[in-house]
């Protein structure tokens, strides 16, 4: 089987065009290159995991402090639940 020409690639082109609409072009573009970036490297064995080739460190998580709970502060205008005026 021949491999598709300029003329069938545009005919493709077209098609694809009409079906998704010009905005959402960019987002499959982007989502197809992302997929078939994640796809090569789960084949040749990439991890995220491992240090950087540079030697590189990567960014540690931010650390958040221990908030404190707030207390409610009891309202003269309305009365407590549970308690009858």
């Amino acid at each position: 089987m021949p491999t598709p020409g300029l003329p069938e690639i545009a005919i493709i082109l077209v098609i694809v065009l009409v079906i998704f609409g010009p905005k959402r072009l960019p987002d499959l573009g982007r989502s197809l290159g992302s997929g078939m970036k994640q796809f090569k490297d789960s084949v040749t064995g990439k991890d995220d995991d491992k240090e950087l080739s540079d030697g590189e460190k990567k960014a540690e998580p931010v650390r958040a402090e221990k908030a404190e709970p707030v207390r409610a502060e009891k309202s003269e205008a309305t009365p407590a639940a549970g308690q009858s005026s």
